[in-house]
């Protein structure tokens, strides 16, 4: 019986069981792309990893998979992949690593317990499908709740941008299927990040945040390093000075997380680095037969 090991991580937290749920699978070679898709939809993660054995000196490729489809891209298993190699040893810290997944090569470096990687691109930003006036329907809102229009930013996933005025707002939101049905599903992203501004000073921006997307069903997501990247390359496109964030996201949820964000400055323009903690919390492996 051939067996396929794999990892849990609880990722852009250093507590374990908060944060987003990650799963990886190592020397993922021979598995075939059907299987892959199997496996993450057997175990039912935001997002589940499949590293290929080394393609040179800390260099990875790796191909994410939701429950239901295969991604390009994505923050928190980019952050959590880079954390599990450096745990086990098979990567060198003070080198950082390159992750390979399809959108292009993430070169990972580590400081401060972190796992900070630069996106491979520079974001794509465009308006909106959705207006305010729908924004407000979708969200269960009142119109003073909602901050102008959304916007659609992207790093290879694309987010419809919705501010918010203030966390009272953030926590009552509650979404109309039915809205998301007409509004959301038709469009270019289905996914939106709702985002509050706590606080913008000249050392950091303060930011809460909720991630919703549709699997099955609408669900919402405890921490997401593609649509902080996504948000901080269209704060970044406002402004010409170095910006940098830290975003507090899957309090609703019971799963806090905190992501680290920056662009402008010393960063390459149109591009955003993100970053986290991750802490190794289980291993299993399932029985495949040959």
């Amino acid at each position: 019986m051939k067996t396929a090991e794999y990892y849990l991580l609880d990722v852009f937290t250093d507590q374990p069981f908060t944060g987003n749920p990650l799963a990886v699978f190592l020397e993922a070679d021979g598995l075939a792309a059907s299987t892959m898709q199997a496996l993450a939809n057997e175990l039912n993660l935001a997002e589940t990893v499949f590293l290929s054995a080394a393609t040179g000196p800390n260099h990875y490729s790796m191909r994410i998979f939701t429950p239901t489809r295969e991604l390009p891209f994505a923050g928190h298993p980019t952050v959590g992949t880079a954390h599990l190699l450096a745990e086990l040893r098979l990567v060198n810290r003070e080198q950082g690593v390159v992750l390979q997944p399809p959108i292009g090569e993430l070169a990972v470096s580590y400081d401060h317990g972190r796992a900070t990687f630069t996106t491979a691109q520079p974001a794509i930003l465009k308006d909106s499908t959705i207006d305010r006036i729908t924004a407000v329907e979708l969200l269960g809102l009142d119109i003073h709740q909602v901050m102008g229009d959304p916007v659609i930013a992207s790093f290879g996933l694309p987010f419809h941008l919705i501010e918010l005025t203030d966390v009272a707002a953030l926590e009552s939101v509650h979404i109309s299927t039915t809205t998301w049905a007409s509004a959301v599903v038709p469009s270019s992203a289905e996914q939106i990040y709702l985002y509050v501004i706590e606080q913008h000073d000249g050392a950091e921006t303060g930011v809460r945040s909720r991630m919703f997307c549709m699997h099955a069903s609408i669900c919402e997501d405890p921490a997401t390093g593609s649509a902080a990247a996504a948000l901080t390359g269209y704060l970044a496109s406002l402004q010409p000075d170095a910006l940098h964030c830290k975003i507090h996201q899957g309090v609703e949820m019971g799963r806090p997380s905190v992501i680290h964000t920056a662009a402008n400055g010393e960063i390459k323009p149109g591009l955003v680095t993100v970053g986290g903690n991750a802490k190794v919390v289980g291993k299993g492996e399932f029985y495949l037969e040959r």
